[in-house]
């Protein structure tokens, strides 16, 4: 069993893309993402998101955000759609390790990071990162 995981995390790996590199193209892709969010646009999120998009919540092990990883852009596009237009509203644009993210301060909710992987032009990755023990004391500018 310990050999088949391991041969996955290498493929996984070894395929994962390249993210852009450019700062202004990761904010374009991002931002046309959260404006398909905000208005519920599905085709807007599918032109944004690649065909194999993964959506990955860490809620610190409860909460809204402890539910399996979505893979796919259709996947992907209709759970953005159901909870975008209340959240998307609420993102301020940041940086997440450097790349293009943005944080959501929704009243009574835990504040949630969203880290987004861009290659290509299209999101292969997101990362909703709610885990209070990681975001709860973040000062941002």
């Amino acid at each position: 069993m310990d050999v088949i995981a391991s041969r996955a995390r290498r493929r996984i790996q070894a395929e994962a893309p390249n993210p852009d590199a450019d700062l202004v193209v990761q904010r374009r892709v991002v931002d046309a993402f959260l404006a398909a969010s905000r208005a519920g646009d599905f085709e807007g999120l599918l032109r944004v998101l690649d065909p194999d998009v993964v959506l990955r919540s860490d809620g610190g092990g409860g909460g809204p955000l402890a539910r399996p990883p979505a893979f796919g852009a259709t996947a992907v596009a209709r759970q953005i759609a159901l909870t975008g237009p209340r959240f998307a509203a609420l993102a301020q644009p940041v940086l997440v390790n450097g790349a293009a993210g943005v944080v959501v301060d929704a009243p009574g909710q835990p504040r949630v990071v969203v880290a987004f992987t861009v290659s290509g032009g299209r999101i292969v990755s997101i990362d909703l990162i709610g885990d209070p023990a990681k975001v709860g004391g973040l000062e941002l500018a």
